[in-house]
């Protein structure tokens, strides 16, 4: 029981992972395209995906960074 709780933590955490990353990619690439075909420059498109990439990877660092911290916290409390 305890095993298939972990599978589907690490599950769950992947699944965060692949979410924070997407989104913002997928929505700076659409406004990007949008504004390009709105203002006939479909150039506008590249700079905004990097801007959702760096976006995605800093909400990753973010989260990857509150999780380790949290089992930090959590094994500090179990060694005391």
């Amino acid at each position: 029981m305890k095993n298939k709780r972990s599978v589907m933590q690490s599950l769950i955490f992947v699944t965060q992972f692949g979410i924070s990353m997407i989104v913002p990619i997928l929505l700076c690439t659409f406004l990007g395209v949008y504004l390009g075909r709105r203002f006939d420059k479909p150039i506008l498109a590249v700079p905004l995906f990097i801007i959702g990439a760096i976006a995605g990877f800093q909400n990753v660092y973010k989260l990857a960074k509150k999780t380790y911290e949290d089992k930090d916290k959590g094994n500090a409390k179990k060694n005391q």
